[in-house]
């Protein structure tokens, strides 16, 4: 069973001054509901912001107030037939909300999802009244930041006509709304807060926002009135942004072939991804409209359909008719587009031969006044076309062109033509070297005043870093500063260390300290904490019991010999060390004693036993007389010329 809340402002009383009466609309920033100003008895709209819009903490509340608050002020000394007037401001229930001009019509938006896409004579009135506004803004100092159908008015005219669209007067409203949001956004995380349809490049690539990101989404409105669709579309909200960043507005003509050059222009110019190749603000681009506009009445063609009662099948014939584009009502002529000055009617009954009447009845009435008059009318005429061609040309060049030419290159071609040169933040390129020019603004073959100032962009060159020394650190930390320097994390296997806890960076590859480009893979090897098994000390132990002990450990000994002064057998040396940590079945490599090298032993036999004992003791060995003392050697063991080690004791038997 659905559920429907009931709205608890309906009918409540905000500022003890306007009675809520209902609502006209819910979006994703604010809601909005139609009111009665009891104060000025007069119908009002009240936009108020969403408790979701609102930061949490309280602080943060505030700053959003202040924020809020002084956007309001500002929109309020907007004073323009073609923008939503905002009389009052404040907060109800500790959310801000702005009383604004109650507009009888309904969005661009409900337009277009009735009629699907409007004629071009349409779409130009409404984007002229829609510029037209957007111009005061930013005359004023005010970027809007959200232009789209939804902020787009369109309301009945004053006439009562409501068949033709050109006849209706538009209104933007949300002026400086989307700004003191996105301030608030800044502050919980720089999330964009445009619509990913109509977002221009900049706002996604470095949030940078000026008159220009306005242009752009005008362009994609006007594009969208034309043929609509808006001209990406995707799956996610961040795949339709990059794609304005990444690709080209295709000209409206390719979705509606019957749409004129002139079209395809003004969009094309209003949509340029770089921003220096765009008009410069809405007023720049409004003239723009208004010539297209104009042009479009000196022949537009349209396809009709004739079929024939004795022929329903026919084909379509196609049909050229001039169309005059329709007379703009009085009230919605714009400063711009100018207008007819009213003629002060004379006196049906005044003097010819009086006042001004008089003086040019008697200029003319001579030859050479007559002459003085052409004259000056020729003198004014030249100075006028100097005057116009000046302002309006002649004080003009346009830029050269300096992308991809080195700094001194760059300097020196702009001095050649007595431009100033302005330096941006460079950038990283991994194409473009080091010093030289990645873009300029405005950009090659554009319009700039002579001796004006261009802003250039230097390339740092390819980006490079060395590899951050995450060595000893946990492997969340080492992964965040390594995904900061823009590295991609890979996980190697682990390795048991004696030193170095569980979890904790054990080495790189590449090296720490390794210069690579960003997006360079870096294997992480992460230690396993000590190893379940500690080796024990072997060395002065005997073979046999050393092999015993291991054993015991399961560890695998890997025995060598080596020559030594130790006694045979006996251990000399250890690898892994003792007290290091390893796994179960882990080798331990011993170097083990081959003895003393071994001597011959000499012979005794037949010598007298006193004799014999001289000789032995004399080269090293023990000697050990039996039986006779004072006889003589008649027996030795180790027998003579056997190879013993040093010290080995000789028995001799004397008879």
């Amino acid at each position: 069973m659905d559920t429907q809340v009931a709205d608890t402002l309906l009918g409540s009383l905000i500022d003890g001054r306007y009675r809520i009466r209902g609502r006209v609309a819910r979006g994703g920033m604010a809601t909005v509901y139609t009111a009665t100003d009891e104060r000025l008895e007069r119908t009002v709209a009240v936009k108020i912001i969403h408790p979701t819009q609102a930061p949490e903490a309280r602080a943060r509340m505030a700053g959003f107030v202040e924020r809020f608050t002084d956007e309001a002020k500002t929109i309020a000394r907007l004073t323009h037939p073609n923008v939503v007037a905002v009389y009052d401001q404040g907060t109800h229930a500790g959310l801000p909300y702005l009383v604004m001009e109650y507009v009888r019509g309904r969005t661009l938006r409900d337009v277009l999802a009735e009629r699907r896409r409007l004629n071009p004579d349409e779409a130009l009135a409404i984007a002229e009244q829609m510029l037209a506004a957007i111009a005061a803004a930013h005359r004023a100092g005010l970027v809007h930041r959200d232009v789209k159908p939804e902020n787009v008015l369109v309301a009945e005219a004053p006439t009562g006509g409501t068949g033709n669209l050109v006849d209706s007067v538009v209104k933007v409203a949300d002026f400086g709304l989307a700004r003191a949001v996105e301030a608030s956004a800044e502050e919980n995380g720089n999330q964009l807060m445009a619509t990913v349809a109509y977002v221009a490049p900049e706002l996604v690539t470095d949030g940078h926002a000026d008159p220009r990101t306005d242009v752009y989404s005008a362009g994609i409105v006007l594009f969208e009135m034309l043929t609509g669709r808006v001209p990406y579309d995707g799956d996610r909200p961040v795949d339709v942004a990059w794609q304005h960043v990444d690709r080209d507005v295709p000209p409206p003509s390719t979705l509606v072939p019957s749409l004129p050059k002139v079209l395809d222009d003004l969009v094309g110019r209003a949509t340029r991804r770089d921003p220096g190749a765009r008009p410069t603000d809405a007023g720049a681009l409004l003239a723009e409209v208004q010539v297209a506009r104009d042009g479009l009445g000196n022949a537009h063609t349209a396809v009709l359909r004739q079929v024939s009662d004795e022929n329903p099948m026919a084909q379509p014939t196609m049909v050229v008719a001039a169309v005059r584009p329709a007379e703009r009502p009085a009230w919605a002529r714009l400063p711009e587009g100018g207008g007819q000055r009213p003629h002060r009617r004379r006196s049906a009954d005044s003097d010819p031969g009086s006042g001004l009447a008089g003086l040019r009845t008697r200029i003319m009435g001579s030859p050479r006044g007559r002459l003085a008059v052409a004259a000056a009318a020729v003198v004014l005429g030249l100075v006028a076309a100097l005057g116009g061609w000046w302002f309006g040309v002649g004080r003009y060049t346009v830029a050269p062109q300096l992308v991809s030419l080195t700094k001194a290159e760059a300097e020196a071609r702009a001095a050649r033509g007595g431009f100033t040169l302005k330096y941006a933040d460079p950038r990283y390129d991994e194409k473009v070297p080091k010093d030289s020019v990645l873009g300029q603004n405005p950009g090659s073959a554009a319009r700039i005043l002579k001796g004006g100032t261009i802003t250039l962009t230097l390339s740092l060159g390819p980006e490079q870093l060395p590899v951050p020394d995450v060595v000893g650190k946990d492997f969340e930390l080492a992964q965040a500063e390594l995904t900061d320097a823009k590295l991609v994390v890979v996980k190697g296997s682990a390795r048991y260390d004696d030193e170095l806890p569980a979890g904790v960076v054990m080495a790189t590859d590449p090296k720490v300290g390794t210069v690579v480009k960003p997006g360079t893979k870096v294997t992480v090897v992460l230690s396993k904490g000590r190893a379940p098994v500690t080796v024990p000390n072997l060395v002065g132990k005997n073979l046999n019991d050393a092999r015993g002990i291991l054993a015991q450990l399961g560890l695998t000994p890997v025995e060598s010999y080596k020559d030594s002064d130790k006694p045979k057998d006996e251990i000399l040396g250890q690898s892994p060390a003792d007290g290091t940590g390893v796994e179960k079945g882990a080798q331990v490599k011993l170097e083990i004693s081959k003895g003393p090298p071994q001597v011959i032993v000499p012979r005794v036999i037949d010598l007298p036993c006193d004799q014999a004992k001289q000789v032995l003791e004399s080269q090293g060995f023990p000697a050990n007389i039996q039986v006779n003392p004072a006889g003589v050697a008649r027996f030795q063991n180790p027998g003579e010329n056997t190879p013993v080690p040093p010290g080995t004791q000789v028995t001799v038997t004397c008879l």
